[in-house]
């Protein structure tokens, strides 16, 4: 009697099978999370469809797929398997990856409901945040970006790259005292980063403290030389200035580096409105290339 009911303990062939399945689909969406990390997304996307091959309805699975087709400029076909990742188990990150997919297809009232849901779930998900910002700018309702990208830091208080859209945004309302403030935020969370740092530099140069940007400009191109936007900066900062002849070596540096940012650079000189080069275009197009000239 004691045998056969340590016998009727022992799990079925059946079900060790199932265990072995659910762990083989369990470690397939692991390594698929891991290659989407690490920007291998047509590998994620093979991992995503051989779990699909076993069970097409596994949320994590179309989730999964989704993501994959997203990160390869495939949106349109992400939206399908979403849509279903979002039917069978919704959630933050589902929804926003959906409304992310429906805004590149230009379908933004529906993005704009996907997103908004996500920033209602449990638990927050940062980019939901971003997202639902990017689109109300697009939208030119600044105001509710504002609010939305505040309430995501209030959830993710390191976030840079909330600190960092709050700031651009402040920038295009030409609030300098403001996007002085999120760059600054920005700054502690990353002080390396050349984004913050050119970030702050033009809500500097905005504020009218215009050494200070200089010298944020030239952080930025000791971090990533060659950056043209802040080398374009660095040059309207020194003509602010009236330092003309440095200004006229950053834009020459500007011009041999990226030739097609000539226009930019003459149009930079024209329009500082002081000194020797106001007077005509072909003034300053002679000093961006003397040997040319």
């Amino acid at each position: 009697m004691i045998q056969r009911k340590a016998r009727m303990k022992k799990p079925s062939e059946t079900s060790r099978s199932r265990d072995r399945a659910a762990a083989a689909i369990d470690e397939a969406l692991r390594l698929g999370a891991a290659a989407l990390a690490e920007r291998r997304a047509p590998e994620a996307e093979r991992l995503a469809r051989e779990v699909m091959a076993r069970d097409s309805r596994h949320p994590d699975a179309l989730h999964l797929l989704g993501v994959a087709l997203l990160a390869q400029n495939r949106a349109r076909e992400a939206v399908a398997p979403l849509e279903a990742a979002a039917r069978e188990r919704s959630g933050s990150r589902v929804e926003a990856h959906l409304g992310k997919a429906l805004v590149e297809l230009g379908r933004a009232s529906e993005a704009l409901t996907h997103l908004q849901r996500a920033i209602e779930s449990d638990p927050p998900f940062a980019p939901a945040f971003q997202e639902l910002a990017m689109l109300l700018c697009s939208m030119r309702r600044f105001d509710e970006a504002e609010v939305v990208l505040k309430r995501g830091l209030e959830v993710a208080p390191t976030s840079l790259e909330l600190s960092l859209d709050l700031g651009r945004l402040y920038l295009i309302r030409a609030d300098a005292k403001n996007a002085k403030i999120a760059f600054a935020r920005a700054l502690v969370n990353a002080p390396r980063d050349p984004r913050a740092v050119h970030g702050s530099g033009l809500a500097l140069l905005y504020a009218g403290e215009v050494e200070r940007a200089v010298e944020r400009f030239r952080q930025v191109l000791a971090l990533q030389p060659g950056d043209l936007g802040a080398q374009l900066d660095l040059a309207q900062g020194l003509l602010q200035l009236g330092r003309s002849d440095d200004a006229v070596e950053s834009l020459r540096a500007m011009v041999r580096a990226a030739p097609q940012h000539y226009g930019k650079a003459v149009k930079a000189l024209v329009s500082a409105g002081r000194g020797r080069f106001w007077i005509r275009r072909s003034a300053a197009a002679k000093f961006l290339n003397p040997a040319a000239s």
